[in-house]
């Protein structure tokens, strides 16, 4: 038997090979219950600095994570050993943690943990060495300084292919194993103009290889962002009809999704508690779904931490909290199922995969005049947030963000120097007056923009 339970030759799982020794080493060391969840990735990125290398990387990072159950309690550890002496070492380190495990936080293995899984397609796609990524790199930084005369750096850029693998097994029958690639540019361009502050924006593209990466529409997008934001005036403070650019918006709904997050509420670390299901939180046209398997979703995986399917869950409908995201723990606590949007280690964690949000087109908007083409209403145009792990307050639901943005007048877009949004954002949800139909791709999700009224917006001083 070899001495690693990946490939030697490339670094992937050999899942056939896992499962075996892991039934070989619970019998010999008298473990009847245990599961496992186990990472193996490769990756290479590029940096450049005006047209020259900034920084290289390749790497190849394995990780493990193995729970081992006595009577009562579980006892958890985590390794990148994977080897066959790693197994072993790991069962025995977490056989020993698991008589001072907590009897009251006591995970068990999902009930959908071998349920039919929908199977994502896992092509197989041509490696790059680091110097063709690196040739392309220089080459879209090139073409971004060359867009405008104003554009003097892209200071912060990056072009990477990544490689993964992800497998659960159980000594229950469960045995789940995917694979899937990605690769991704960012760039992030400044213009200085003579007497006047620098600007900056930024772009990314993310999808399955390098051949389907859309490397000119971001390069298009950050130059057309940087040269919009030359023009730029102070705004005075008050409160204003805001458009939310789809990134944003999923900007700001990420960053309060503990309000779908069943832990948090168990924690009590969420806006909502445990009797928040079935009440209305947001205006009756807005829908959000956690869509882990939507096919714009390049970076999704058809199985959990726990080994639970991966599925598509609406959060609200019609402005109505009517489901939570959960793991198996906290489905087991609310009486309903796993989800699949758990993470596996010593407490697991639930996080949301991939937001849509949508309008609910039997509901008539508060303001059907407004749209980001035609209107010809003051308001500001918010792009970009900023700041936002310290910048909010995720379960007391306030926020106050810097912002990159507009000011739209008769349809006339003017840069804002520098001001902060602020508010509340059970308010905010409260507050749309106009949600537009066509839905908008992003990295992060999908969203169309989203209009809300008497938002606070501090300008700089």
């Amino acid at each position: 038997m070899k001495n690693s339970i990946t490939n030697n030759n490339i670094g992937e799982l050999n899942p056939n090979l896992f499962k075996d020794l892991l039934i070989k080493y619970s019998k010999e060391l008298d473990i009847e219950k245990w599961d496992i969840g186990a990472t193996s990735s490769r990756d290479i990125s590029v940096q450049v600095q005006q047209g020259n290398a900034k920084q290289l990387k390749g790497s190849q990072r394995n990780s493990m994570t193995l729970r081992v159950w006595n009577k009562k309690k579980v006892g958890i550890t985590s390794t990148s050993d994977l080897t066959n002496q790693g197994i072993k070492k790991a069962m025995r380190v977490a056989i020993e943690a698991s008589y001072f495990g907590n009897e009251k936080e006591s995970p068990d293995f999902s009930t959908l943990a071998k349920s039919p899984i929908n199977e994502l397609n896992s092509t197989s796609v041509k490696d790059h060495g680091i110097d063709e990524l690196l040739v392309i790199l220089k080459k879209a930084e090139k073409q971004l300084i060359n867009a405008h005369i104003s554009i003097d750096s892209v200071p912060y850029n990056g072009l990477s292919e990544s490689y993964m693998e992800r497998l659960y097994i159980n000594s229950d029958g469960a045995n789940r194993f995917m694979k899937l690639s990605q690769s991704s540019i960012y760039l992030y361009g400044k213009a200085q103009q003579k007497n006047k502050k620098p600007r900056s924006a930024g772009a990314i593209r993310i999808n399955s290889n390098l051949e389907k990466l859309d490397i000119d529409s971001c390069i298009k997008e950050t130059s057309n962002k940087l040269i919009s934001h030359l023009n730029y005036e102070a705004i005075e403070t008050n409160k204003y009809l805001i458009c939310f650019t789809p990134e944003a918006f999923l900007q700001l709904i990420n960053a309060f999704s503990s309000m779908f997050n069943a832990r948090s509420i168990i924690d009590g670390l969420s806006l909502m508690n445990e009797d928040s299901i079935g009440k209305q939180i947001a205006v009756k046209n807005l829908n959000i779904s956690d869509e882990g398997l939507h096919p714009e979703n390049v970076g999704a995986f058809s199985f959990d931490g726990e080994g639970t399917p991966t599925q598509n869950i609406n959060l609200i409908k019609s402005g109505v909290l009517i489901n939570l995201l959960h793991s198996e723990a906290t489905a087991r606590k609310f009486g309903v199922k796993p989800t699949g949007h758990a993470g596996l280690g010593a407490k697991v964690s639930v996080s949301p995969d991939w937001l849509v949000v949508s309008k609910c087109e039997n509901v008539i908007d508060q303001d059907e005049t407004l749209s980001v083409i035609s209107t010809k209403k003051e308001y500001i145009l918010i792009d970009e947030l900023s700041a936002i792990h310290s910048g909010v307050k995720a379960s007391q639901g306030s926020f106050s963000l810097p912002f990159d943005g507009w000011i739209v007048n008769d349809g006339k877009k003017t840069s804002i120097e520098a001001a902060t949004v602020a508010g509340d954002i059970l308010k905010l949800l409260n507050n749309i007056v106009k949600i537009e139909s066509e839905q908008i791709v992003t990295h992060q999700g999908i969203s169309p923009y989203v209009w809300v009224k008497d938002i606070s917006i501090t300008g700089e001083a």
